[in-house]
């Protein structure tokens, strides 16, 4: 969100957050330092918002979104929209049903709401799965955004890219309202494989799908950072034994106060089943898993 499309940088953006799940839009907006209220959320899972209340303080409207009406979205006078709609109509093991799947019908709701809002939003941001780009309800989404004077910038970017150790494509969408409009706007209404222009690298070369060979992706992989930078362990010479689940430091203890320390760490690391997908579920699921073995 560029700053200079507030009328008064001094006021944060009142944004909404559809299918806000446990808040992970939230949790974005927090960590970049944006300017920005969530002022309110929307899922219709109870577990999922007993978690968004647990880390919020804020328990979202919980409630099928295919239910809003234009009059409801115009009282909350939000500025933007982010939105994470069910990603199953557009998997294999969703069948890809893409918009005849009923777990569709809800985003398709709020699209078209938009022509009949008083107040529509100016910015938009959308993630979906790779799929949803080739999908019936991209195509209902980008022909309503058009009509409403949205111009659009579309985005498959891999956790790898940002230097994550971990290989996950994800389609995103931003979208603005005109008069507004993006800092480079060669890229409009583009699908771009490569976050460049999030960068401001102008390089026309992102619009054509990239290399997708393995040794691409080792390129890519080799520049990330180390995946135990992204672990929870409290120091990084503790290390576990996945066959054994014990505990194992660099740091032995020698005498008896040590030992009792050494004592109450393994206890509190040792158990690491809890983190281990069960058997059941890599039978009945790997087909649509990527596993990553860590040597």
């Amino acid at each position: 969100m560029e700053k200079d499309l507030l009328k008064n940088e001094d006021e944060p953006w009142r944004a909404l957050e559809f299918y806000s799940g446990i808040g992970g839009m939230r949790y974005s907006l927090m960590k970049a330092g944006v300017n920005a209220e969530v002022v309110e959320a929307f899922d219709i899972n109870d577990k999922a918002n007993d978690v968004y209340q647990h880390n919020f303080g804020h328990r979202p409207y919980q409630g099928n979104i295919q239910s809003l009406t234009a009059t409801e979205l115009d009282s909350y006078k939000a500025q933007a929209w982010l939105l994470s709609p069910p990603c199953q109509p557009y998997t294999r093991q969703g069948l890809q049903k893409q918009s005849g799947d009923a777990r569709a019908f809800s985003f398709l709701k709020l699209l078209e709401l938009i022509p009949h809002i008083s107040q529509p939003p100016v910015l938009l941001f959308m993630e979906n799965v790779v799929g949803f780009e080739t999908s019936d309800t991209h195509t209902k989404m980008i022909e309503i955004l058009g009509k409403s004077n949205y111009v659009t910038q579309q985005f498959i970017l891999s956790p790898l890219q940002f230097g994550v150790p971990y290989s996950r494509p994800r389609y995103f969408c931003l979208a603005k309202r005109k008069p507004f409009s993006f800092r480079c706007q060669l890229f409009n209404n583009q699908l771009l494989w490569s976050p460049g222009p999030l960068l401001g690298q102008d390089d026309i070369t992102v619009i054509n799908k990239p290399d997708q060979s393995e040794e691409s992706w080792d390129k890519l992989l080799q520049s990330c950072d180390p995946v135990e930078r992204f672990l929870e362990f409290k120091s990084p010479s503790h290390q576990i034994n996945t066959e054994t689940d014990f505990l194992e430091t660099n740091n032995v203890a020698t005498d008896s106060f040590g030992a009792s320390e050494k004592i109450a760490e393994a206890n509190e690391y040792k158990s690491m089943d809890q983190y281990l997908v069960p058997l059941s579920l890599i039978e009945r699921w790997g087909s649509a898993m990527g596993i990553l073995i860590l040597l």
